[in-house]
C-alpha cells in the first residue's frame, strides 16, 4: 500500500504534530484515506464540513494528537465490534462509524468527547474498551448537557462489584467533560467529585452488607469522610480518608467484615480507602464504637487529630450515627486550640511535612511543598481551630467556604483571603489536569517540556507575543506560589494565634452578658462602664466591628495584666475612635505581628504614652517594625529635624513640623521603654550588617536618656534655624546654644526642660549693642516658637543657670561669660558647668566656649578646703529647701536618701576636685564619671557600685513614675497603683519586695555618697 501524500504543513496548523515533533506526517495518517477519512491528502484541506468542524474541535484539544490517536482507536475499537472481527482494519467501516455521525450531529458530544481525549489518556484508554461509553456524553434531548453531579446511574446485570465500576467510571466521564468544557467549576467539580465518592462508599457499603453470612443481623456502622473527601473537595484520583464508627459492641464484628470488604470494593472500582486517620492509626482497630471514639480523643488524642476531626462529615452506612459521633467531638475539637502546645504544634506538623518531601521534587511539588496546597490548608484550619471556638460560621469542613467565613468574620483581611482564594484555585486547577491525564495519583509538575506545554495547554495557557504558553504557566505559578507562602507564613506564625488560643472559649463569645463576666474575671473596676466601651466598638454588623471582636478577648487579657485594666481600655476606645475608619489600623492589629499586644501593653501602662497615641494615633505603626522601636542616630535626626523646618517659610509652621517629628520620637522611644520587659513583646532591632542590638529601654536608663537628649539637640538645631531665619541679625553673628543640666549629661527624663545657656560672639566692626539685641531676639524667638500652644508635648527651653541667674541677661558674648566666669564666679557654677555641652549653632563657637569653661569646671589645682565645705553646705540646703514639703525622703527619686542628688553631687565634687590632674573625670555623664573615678582609684569600687545601683535604679523609677502618671514627679509611692504600674514596668511582680529592694538600694547609695562627700 502507498503511503498518503502528506501535508505536514496545513495540518500543523491545527496544532497537530507538535507533540509527536513529526510535523503532522502522524496525523496525516490518521486523518487520511486509510484512517479517519477527514482529510483529504491532495487538496490539503478536510473531506467536507463536518470534517472540517471536527477537526476544529481536535485543534482546541488539550492535545490535538492525543485526541486525535484517541478518537482513531475508539473508531477501530466500533468498527471491530461491529464486524465482530479483532483484526479487521478501521479504513473498512470508518465512513459508516455511527460515533463520527454522532460527533457530526451533536455539537456539544463533539465538544465534551475531544475535551476528554485531549486531556486524559487514561479516560480515552476506558473508551477504547468500552466504545459505547462515548455516548453518556451525549446532548439531551432538551438541550443541556448531561448531569455531572456525581450520580450513580445504574448499570447492566452482571457482577455488582463490576457493574459499580462501570457506573463510577461513567460518572468519572461526565464530571470530567463538564469541568474540561468549562461546564463547572472548580468548586462544583470538586463538589461532584465528592459526591461520586459518598455514592460509591455507600453503594460499597450496600455491596459489602449483602455478602454477610445469612443470619447476620445487619450492623450499625457509619461511615465519616475525613480529608478532601470530607471537605467536599475531592480530586480526581486521590485516596479516600474515612473512620469507621460502630454504633455498640455487639456491631463490632460484623462492622468489621463490612468496613473490610467495603476497603477492598473500593479499591476495585475506583481509589484507595484510607483509614489511617482513626485512633492508634495502623496499629489500632479498624472499627470502633462511638463510646471507644469519645474516650479516646478525651485522653489520648493530639492536635493533629483534632485539626483532621474539622473536615469530618457523614458520607455512608448509618448517617445519623456518623452525625452523632460528628456531634459528640465537635466540644473537643473546639477546645483543642485551648492547649499550651497545639499552636506550635500544627506549626509543626506543617514542616515536618516539607522535611519530607524529596529535595529533588521539592520546586515542583504542588500540594506539599512550600508555597502548595498544604500551606493554605494549614494556615486555614489553625485560624479555624483558634477563632472558632468562639465563631461558629468558621466551622465549615471545605477550604474555600472556610477561607470564606474567616475573611467574612474579618479574621483574614480582604485582600489576602483573595490572594489565597487565586492560589488555591490555581493549584488545584493544576493538580486536577495533572491527575486526569493518566488517573494516577501525582502532585508534581512535571519537568519534561512536552507534558510541560501539555500541561499548560490544559490549563488554558496560550501562547503570546515574546512568551510561549509554559512561560505564562511558569510566571503564574511563581507568582500563586509566592504570594501563599508568603501569607502562610503571615497566617500561620501570626502571634496573635498563641495570645487568642489562650482565651478560654467563653471568653472569645463577647455577648453582654458573656462579656460582664468576663470583664469582672479579669478584675475591671467597673464592668458595666467597660462593657459600654466594648459593645461601642463591636457594636453592628461591619466589618470594623468584626475585626474588633477578633481583637478584644485579647486585649482585654492584656489590659488585665496592669494595675488599671479600666484605663487601657478607655485609652483603646479613644485611639480606635479616632483611626477605626482608616483602613490600615484594625488591619494592623490583626496581621501586625505583636502590635496588638504591644499596643495594650502601653495603653494600660502607661498614660503618657497614651496621650502621645492620642495626639498622633498614626504613631502606633511604630510598634509593627523591630527598628522602629530603636533610637534614631543623632545625625539621623538632625538631619530629618532640619530639612522639615526647611520646608516652610513661616517660623511658627516650621517649629509645629519640628515638634511634630518630637513627638513621633518621643512615642518611639517611650513605647520601647515600656515593652523592653516585656519578654516576647519587647522589641528585638538589628543592625544594618543583620546583628541584634538591644532596644533603649527601663533596663538601661543611660540609652533612654541620651536617645531624649538627641531628640532635644535636634528640636533645639531645627528651631534655631527658624529663629535665626525670621529674625534680622548682622552678617557674621556667631550663636550657639550649649546644654546644661539634664540635658548636657544626656540624663534627659521624658518631661525634662531643655536648660541651656546662650552665647553668641559679634562680628568684627559690629556694635557690641547691635550684636547683643540681633542675638537676644533669636534667642526670645527659639523660645517663643517653642513654647507656642499646640497639641504636641511643650519643650521648655530653661536658661536660669547662666551667670547672675534670671537677674542676669539672657544671652551674654563669649568675652563677657570669660569676664564673669574669671571674676565673679563661685563654685556652685563651676559645678553646673561640668554638665555643659555645645548642643546647636556655630560649633566652632561651640568649642571655643567649652575650651574657655575647661579651666572653670576643671581647675588645676582643685578645690580649695573651704570650697569643698561650701559645696557640702549648698547640697544640704538643696536637700532640706527644695524637698517638697510632706515628700518622704526615703522615697524621692532626686533629692531622696541614695537617689539621683546624692550621687550626682559626690561625682560632681570629686570631678571639681580632680579632672584637673586626671582628664579621664572630664566628662559631662554622671555614671562615665564615676566609673572614670573607679578607675583612677579615686573612689572605692565597692562604693561606685553601690552609687550606680542607687543612681541606675532612681532614674528608671523616675523614668517609669512619667510614664506611668504621664505628668513630672518624683515620689515613688508606698502603695497604689503607680506603684503597681511602675513595679509592672519594671518587669517585676511584688510591689512590696519592690519597695524594699529600692530602700535598701537607696541606704547603701548614700552611706556610699556620703564616703566621697567626707573624704
Amino acid at each position: 500500500m502507498s503511503r498518503p501524500t502528506r501535508a505536514p504543513g496545513r495540518l500543523a496548523r491545527y496544532g497537530f504534530g507538535t507533540a509527536e515533533g513529526d510535523g503532522g506526517a502522524r496525523a496525516a495518517d490518521l486523518l487520511g484515506p486509510d484512517g479517519l477519512r477527514l482529510w483529504q491528502p491532495a487538496e490539503q484541506e478536510p473531506v467536507d464540513e463536518a470534517a472540517a468542524e471536527l477537526l476544529a474541535a481536535l485543534s482546541r484539544a488539550a492535545d490535538p494528537d492525543l485526541a486525535l490517536r484517541q478518537l482513531h482507536r475508539i473508531v477501530e475499537a466500533e468498527s471491530r465490534s461491529a464486524d465482530g472481527t479483532a483484526g479487521s482494519r478501521a479504513t473498512d467501516g470508518s465512513a459508516e462509524s455511527s460515533l463520527l455521525a454522532d460527533l457530526h450531529n451533536d455539537p456539544g458530544l463533539r465538544r465534551r468527547l475531544v475535551a476528554v481525549l485531549g486531556a486524559s489518556s487514561a479516560l480515552g484508554d476506558h473508551l477504547v474498551a468500552n466504545p459505547e461509553h462515548c455516548l453518556t456524553l451525549r446532548t439531551a434531548p432538551d438541550g443541556l448537557a448531561p448531569i455531572a453531579e456525581g450520580r450513580l446511574e445504574p448499570a447492566d446485570g452482571g457482577h455488582p462489584v463490576a457493574a459499580l465500576r462501570t457506573a463510577y467510571r461513567l460518572a468519572l466521564l461526565r464530571i470530567a467533560a463538564a469541568d474540561l468544557t468549562g461546564g463547572r467549576g472548580l468548586e462544583q467539580t470538586m463538589a461532584a467529585l465528592s459526591a461520586l465518592a459518598d455514592a460509591t462508599l455507600s453503594a460499597a457499603y450496600e455491596i459489602a452488607v449483602a455478602e454477610l453470612a445469612d443470619g447476620t443481623e445487619r450492623p450499625r456502622l457509619a461511615v465519616v469522610a475525613m480529608g478532601k473527601c470530607g471537605g467536599g473537595e475531592l480530586n480526581y484520583v486521590s485516596d479516600v480518608d474515612v473512620i469507621f464508627v460502630a454504633a455498640e459492641d455487639a456491631d463490632l464484628s460484623a462492622a468489621t467484615q463490612v468496613a473490610t470488604r467495603l476497603i477492598s470494593i473500593c479499591g476495585l472500582v475506583a481509589w484507595p480507602v484510607d483509614a489511617a486517620l482513626r485512633p492508634e492509626g495502623s496499629r489500632g482497630p479498624l472499627v470502633r464504637t462511638l463510646a471507644s471514639h469519645l474516650a479516646y480523643y478525651r485522653r489520648w488524642a493530639r492536635t493533629w487529630e483534632f485539626q483532621a476531626l474539622l473536615k469530618a462529615r457523614p458520607a455512608a452506612g448509618d448517617l445519623p450515627l456518623a452525625q452523632e459521633w460528628i456531634d459528640q467531638l465537635a466540644p473537643l475539637v473546639w477546645r483543642a486550640a485551648e492547649r499550651p502546645e497545639a499552636v506550635e504544634d500544627v506549626r509543626a506538623m506543617r514542616r515536618r511535612i516539607i522535611d519530607n518531601i524529596p529535595p529533588k521534587e521539592l520546586e515542583r511539588e504542588i500540594k506539599r511543598g512550600p508555597g502548595g496546597l498544604r500551606d493554605i490548608e494549614f494556615a486555614v484550619q489553625l485560624l479555624q481551630l483558634v477563632h472558632g471556638r468562639g465563631d461558629e460560621t468558621l466551622r465549615e469542613p471545605g477550604t474555600i467556604p472556610a477561607l470564606r467565613a474567616l475573611v467574612a468574620g474579618g479574621y483574614v483581611g480582604r485582600a489576602d483571603g483573595e490572594a489565597l482564594l487565586r492560589g488555591y484555585r490555581f493549584l488545584r486547577s493544576v493538580e486536577h489536569r495533572l491527575q486526569l491525564q493518566g488517573l494516577r495519583r501525582t502532585h508534581t509538575v512535571p519537568a519534561e517540556p512536552g507534558a510541560l506545554r501539555w500541561l499548560a495547554a490544559a490549563l488554558g495557557f496560550t501562547a503570546t507575543p515574546g512568551r510561549s504558553a509554559v512561560e505564562s504557566f511558569r510566571a503564574e505559578w511563581v507568582t500563586h506560589a509566592t504570594e501563599v507562602r508568603r501569607l502562610h507564613a503571615k497566617l500561620l506564625y501570626r502571634p496573635l494565634l498563641e495570645s487568642v488560643a489562650r482565651v478560654p472559649a467563653d471568653g472569645l463569645r463577647l455577648t453582654p452578658e458573656a462579656a460582664r463576666n468576663r470583664l469582672e474575671i479579669l478584675g475591671f473596676a467597673d464592668p458595666a462602664g467597660a462593657l459600654r466601651h466594648l459593645q461601642a466598638l463591636t457594636g453592628g454588623v461591619s466589618r470594623t466591628a468584626a475585626i474588633q471582636r477578633t481583637l478584644l478577648p485579647v486585649l482585654l487579657s492584656e489590659f488585665a495584666d496592669a494595675p488599671e485594666p479600666d484605663r487601657g481600655l478607655l485609652n483603646y476606645r479613644k485611639v480606635s475612635d479616632k483611626l477605626g475608619s482608616t483602613p490600615w489600623y484594625l488591619r494592623l492589629l490583626r496581621d501586625g505581628g505583636p502590635v496588638a499586644r504591644r499596643l495594650a501593653r502601653v495603653l494600660a501602662l502607661s498614660r503618657y504614652v497614651a496621650d502621645l497615641l492620642a495626639r498622633d494615633p498614626e504613631a502606633l505603626r511604630l510598634l509593627a517594625e523591630e527598628n522602629e522601636l530603636a533610637p534614631r542616630p543623632p545625625e539621623v535626626l538632625r538631619e530629618g529635624f532640619l530639612a522639615a523646618a526647611a520646608r516652610h517659610a513661616d517660623p511658627v509652621e516650621a517649629t509645629s513640623a519640628v515638634r511634630a517629628l518630637r513627638r513621633r520620637e518621643l512615642v518611639r522611644v517611650a513605647c520601647a521603654d515600656v515593652l523592653c520587659r516585656a519578654g516576647s513583646l519587647a522589641p528585638s532591632p538589628t543592625r544594618p550588617d543583620g546583628a541584634n542590638r538591644p532596644a533603649p529601654g527601663l533596663s538601661d536608663i543611660t540609652q533612654v536618656g541620651t536617645a531624649l537628649a538627641d531628640v532635644t539637640d535636634a528640636t533645639l538645631a531645627a528651631a534655631l534655624r527658624a529663629a535665626q531665619a525670621s529674625q534680622p541679625a548682622p552678617e557674621g553673628l556667631r550663636f550657639a546654644v550649649i546644654g546644661m543640666g539634664r540635658l548636657g549629661g544626656y540624663e534627659s527624663n521624658y518631661l525634662s526642660d531643655a536648660d541651656v545657656l546662650f552665647v553668641y560672639d559679634p562680628p568684627a566692626g559690629v556694635a557690641e549693642s547691635a550684636a547683643s539685641a540681633a542675638a537676644h531676639a533669636i534667642a526670645e524667638e527659639l523660645r517663643r516658637l517653642l513654647g507656642v500652644p499646640a497639641p504636641d508635648p511643650p519643650l521648655g527651653v530653661d536658661a536660669d543657670l547662666r551667670p547672675e541667674g534670671r537677674q542676669g541677661p539672657l544671652v551674654r558674648s563669649l568675652a563677657a561669660y570669660a569676664t564673669y566666669y574669671a571674676r565673679w564666679s563661685r563654685v556652685w557654677e563651676a559645678q553646673a558647668l561640668l554638665r555643659a555641652r555645645f548642643v546647636c549653632g556655630d560649633a566652632g563657637l561651640g568649642a571655643e566656649f567649652e575650651a574657655m569653661i575647661d579651666p572653670v569646671r576643671y581647675p588645676a589645682d582643685g578645690l580649695t578646703r573651704e570650697q569643698v565645705v561650701e559645696i557640702r553646705r549648698i547640697k544640704a540646703r538643696v536637700e532640706t529647701e527644695r524637698l517638697p514639703r510632706g515628700a518622704d525622703p526615703a522615697t524621692h527619686t532626686k533629692l531622696g536618701r541614695g537617689g539621683l542628688a546624692d550621687v550626682e553631687w559626690a561625682v560632681q565634687l570629686v570631678q571639681l576636685r580632680h579632672a584637673g590632674a586626671n582628664p579621664a573625670l572630664r566628662g559631662t555623664r554622671t555614671l562615665d564619671a564615676l566609673a572614670a573615678a573607679e578607675r583612677a582609684g579615686l573612689i572605692d569600687p565597692a562604693d561606685a557600685a553601690e552609687m550606680a545601683a542607687g543612681w541606675s535604679l532612681a532614674a528608671q523609677v523616675r523614668n517609669a513614675l512619667m510614664l506611668v502618671r504621664g505628668r513630672a514627679g518624683d515620689q515613688l509611692p508606698r502603695h497604689g497603683v503607680e506603684l503597681a504600674g511602675v513595679v509592672r514596668l519594671l518587669g517585676r511582680d511584688d510591689p512590696g519586695e519592690f519597695l524594699d529592694e529600692y530602700l535598701r538600694t537607696g541606704r547603701r547609695s548614700r552611706a556610699a555618697a556620703e564616703r566621697v562627700l567626707d573624704a
